[in-house]
């Protein structure tokens, strides 16, 4: 989806020790955003744009914001977040499948624009520059470390998704969470500062026992109520963090299997950004994923109409193909699952980690169907493409044995 510090969420999640209970919150309403910083119409509209998924949009209107607020640092990151956004998504890190299963921290780096890289090595500097400008004036500047927090959560986002440098990119989430900290000490009342803080207590606090004493001795503390008491009160705060800590509830509520209350916080947001893709990609995913096939193959099969019929603004359909193979495996519709994951891979951006996927998939579902020659191809294919990959070892396994339904 769209969340500006999504790297903070990815990070840690690899360390979840499992889905337990938290005690259930209201679940956040539909509402706009209320207030930004700067609040211009630039800002408003890019904003508008961008969960919108009308990147170049929103990239010229936070342009034009900065140009009327130059040493303005939360100008500098809405920019940032705009231009590395439109780079993730079109190199296809934005999918939240991919970080739903543990394999993503084998996966290998994303080819980036060089210059776009460049761009994004500029504006982080920049808005470093300036924050750090304001804090060497007065330490207690409340804008100045949330815009500081902000940079640093982006990126740690940058590091972990686009570089795989797992480690230097939770040294900068750390350093995220303690800015952001110091903002609610000085501000209590700051709704947006309580996402970055609440995703970090609620990872935190599910961690194995183990590993939650040696974050315990670096200073960092959690507790999984209180990170989801956070991330609600974030996301009804009004504030430009209120949409980015919904999209983090969603994924946390996925991970406790608490499919319902993600399924109303996702519905919440897609009825504001009806053209928001990959949020009408997360409904039918959660639907999938709740058990409700009856709901998930339909959307999944609007969505790719939709897609063909230009409503979306630069749909990856190739993620939706995926989806409604996935979902037609789980009925075991072989057949159609095995069409689907081909439509996949007719798409020529089509990922190189969806590409895998989507072609073990396929093998796997014409064992199912006992056509042996064809599930051999497509388990020669995924070696061919990455010999060292996790799904490649899956691959040979499945040409000495044939895959089986479980």
């Amino acid at each position: 989806m769209a969340l500006r510090s999504v790297g903070a969420v990815v990070l840690l999640l690899a360390g979840l020790s499992g889905a337990r209970t938290v005690a259930k919150q209201q679940a956040p309403q539909p509402q706009q955003i209320l207030h930004f910083h700067p609040d211009d119409t630039y800002t408003r509209t890019g904003f508008e744009e961008f969960y919108s998924q009308e990147y170049d949009k929103a990239i010229h209107q936070f342009e034009l914001s900065l140009q009327t607020h130059p040493d303005d640092p939360y100008a500098v990151n809405h920019l940032l977040t705009g231009v590395m956004f439109k780079e993730m998504y079109r190199i296809g890190a934005l999918d939240s499948e991919l970080y739903s299963k543990e394999q993503f921290l084998a996966s290998k780096q994303f080819p980036m624009d060089p210059k776009v890289k460049s761009r994004i090595a500029e504006l982080t500097e920049r808005a470093q520059n300036l924050e750090e400008a304001r804090l060497k004036r007065n330490p207690n500047d409340v804008d100045a470390l949330y815009a500081r927090g902000v940079t640093r959560g982006l990126h740690a986002t940058y590091l972990a998704l686009i570089e795989k440098a797992w480690f230097s990119g939770l040294r900068a989430a750390v350093g995220a969470r303690h800015d952001h900290e110091r903002v609610l000490e000085l501000d209590p009342g700051n709704n947006d500062a309580k996402m970055i803080v609440g995703m970090h207590n609620y990872v935190v606090g599910s961690l194995s026992w183990p590993v939650k004493v040696g974050a315990s001795m670096v200073g960092l503390s959690g507790s999984r109520t209180k990170g989801i008491q956070l991330l609600y009160e974030a996301a009804n705060g009004g504030g430009e963090n209120s949409i980015d800590a919904k999209i983090a509830l969603s994924l946390f509520l996925r991970r406790e299997q608490r499919y319902s209350e993600a399924i109303q916080v996702v519905n919440s947001m897609a009825e504001v950004y009806p053209k928001n893709f990959l949020m009408a990609l997360e409904l039918a995913n959660l639907y999938n994923a709740s058990g409700q096939p009856w709901l998930a193959i339909p959307a999944f099969r609007k969505i790719v109409a939709e897609a063909q019929a230009g409503f979306f603004p630069d749909p990856h359909v190739e993620m939706a193909w995926y989806g409604l193979a996935e979902a037609l495996r789980g009925q075991h519709d072989f057949q159609g699952a095995a069409e689907a994951y081909d439509h996949v891979l007719q798409f020529q951006r089509t990922d190189p980690d969806l590409r895998l996927r989507t072609t073990l998939g396929a093998g796997e579902m014409y064992d199912a169907m006992n056509k042996r020659n064809e599930a051999i191809q497509r388990y020669q294919q995924v070696i061919a493409a990455d010999a060292d990959s996790p799904r490649a070892e899956i691959a040979r396994k499945y040409l000495k044995q044939p895959y089986r339904i479980q």
